[in-house]
């Protein structure tokens, strides 16, 4: 006589996110670029300010080896800049160091390096249009236990963005 084996049914299926499993492989791809985080890269057009963002991206940060018995050299932020920009960056660069330092929260950046290339971004879309002000206003009529008038108007703003889509 034959055994049958006995099948063991599948455990329950658990979902995870796609940032949980994913959320590794690009932190070490960011460190390998010398990023101790993705947020100056993803937020670059916040630290920078938008009209720098439009024509530059970080590619990596570069730390110069550390000397013992010496303090730790800063850092040289290396920027992939669009064309003929490349000379306007680099006359900003005080400003945009001190924009990125201060976002890092302490002065680990000395330098910026530039290297003209075209960008790997693709263009960023634009922003859905503002609602109503018809839509604006139904929203706000509901907010009425809302004292403060211009919470009370950025919550419809909000809320009719949001019944929007």
């Amino acid at each position: 006589m034959q055994k049958h084996q006995r099948m063991n049914k599948p455990g329950p299926i658990s979902a995870k996110p796609l940032s949980a499993l994913l959320g590794g492989v690009f932190k070490d791809a960011y460190a390998r670029q010398g990023f101790a985080s993705r947020e100056l890269v993803t937020r670059w057009a916040e630290i920078a300010g938008s009209e720098v963002a439009a024509h530059s991206e970080p590619m990596k940060i570069q730390w110069p080896r550390p000397v013992e018995g010496q303090p730790q050299e800063p850092a040289t932020l290396v920027l992939r800049v669009a064309g003929p920009v490349a000379l306007e960056i680099q006359h900003a660069s005080d400003v945009i160091l001190e924009r990125v330092n201060r976002f890092l929260g302490w002065n680990a950046v000395g330098r910026l390096a530039i290297r003209q290339a075209p960008l790997s971004r693709r263009t960023a879309r634009r922003a859905a249009p503002p609602p109503s002000a018809a839509r604006v206003a139904d929203v706000e009529s509901t907010l009425s236990s809302i004292d403060d008038r211009d919470l009370r108007a950025a919550l419809a703003r909000l809320g009719a963005s949001i019944k929007r889509n």
